[in-house]
């Protein structure tokens, strides 16, 4: 299947920019603060990085999933959230700043799990004999490239612009969206033959990944008892996922725009359960909240 220079060199490069924008909207004393009270960070990043792939396993293997469609799920289940949970979980009116941190610490560390995650994905799925593989430390350089050197970019801006960062951080989130669309677009042109298909296969997966990933991290966060602003932000973290990082993986590193599908769905339907997060956060928790 052909790849288009977009997502051999576009998708990087654009994914750069959105983790700039990520990190124009973090300041040390976000950290400083969840480091005083860390219960809820910690809860919120052992949901990301150790709750919701495991789900993603389980989900595959419950659903019979084909191959590349299975270790698509896991690819998205060991992502990071992104932007778009951080902006979520301020309209649903819950704890930004803990949303915020725990993005980053999960992204920070994703550069570490996802490689493994994923490897062990395809061996799950493909066999020991299979050519195809995540190079390890050529992913870990990757993500560390268009992850955790922008955020600290977009950091030093607020940090030392903070007039500049106020007002890049919305247009570089609507650009984010829109790299995403694009993004759907393209490879729904390249699947054209058999997209349906895999969208057939895919979507009940990513539907319940969502689901069950909401649902544990209300009940993770309420088992640890954190406050109520903690829950919601911890729920719309395992919710909405960064799934540009997934079709990164899936495309430029793997080279398979099948495994990228489920990345590709769940970049849709996040935004209906991000919606239904929101109506229920402002439901349940006061306006003075925000």
């Amino acid at each position: 299947m052909e790849k288009s220079v977009f997502i051999d060199i576009g998708l990087p490069v654009s994914l750069f920019i959105i983790m700039i924008g990520m990190g124009l909207g973090l300041t040390l004393s976000d950290f400083a603060k969840e480091a005083r009270h860390p219960r809820a960070a910690i809860v919120g990043s052992v949901g990301q990085l150790i709750v919701l792939p495991a789900l993603g396993f389980l989900v595959a293997w419950g659903l019979g999933l084909t191959p590349a469609i299975a270790v698509g799920l896991v690819i998205l289940a060991a992502c990071p959230g992104g932007a778009t949970s951080n902006v979520i979980t301020y309209l649903a009116r819950g704890n930004v700043a803990l949303s915020i941190v725990v993005t980053a610490i999960a992204s920070i560390a994703t550069i570490m799990t996802l490689p493994l995650l994923v490897n062990q994905a395809l061996s799950w799925q493909l066999g020991e004999s299979t050519n195809v593989a995540m190079p390890v430390v050529d992913t870990i350089a990757m993500l560390v490239i268009i992850v955790l050197l922008p955020t600290g970019i977009g950091m030093l801006i607020r940090a030392k612009a903070p007039n500049i960062a106020a007002r890049a951080e919305k247009p570089l989130n609507g650009f984010g969206a829109v790299v995403l669309l694009a993004l759907i677009v393209l490879i729904s042109y390249g699947l054209r033959d058999h997209l349906l298909g895999l969208l057939i296969q895919a979507g009940p997966a990513c539907l319940l990944l969502n689901t069950l990933g909401i649902g544990a991290g209300f009940a993770i966060a309420r088992m640890a008892g954190v406050a109520k602003e903690d829950t919601l932000a911890i729920a719309v973290e395992l919710g909405i996922k960064n799934s540009t990082i997934g079709i990164l993986v899936a495309t430029t590193i793997l080279g398979s725009q099948e495994m990228a599908i489920p990345s590709m769905v769940y970049g849709l339907t996040m935004y209906a359960f991000g919606a239904v997060l929101v109506a229920f956060g402002r439901s349940t928790i006061g306006a003075a909240k925000v």
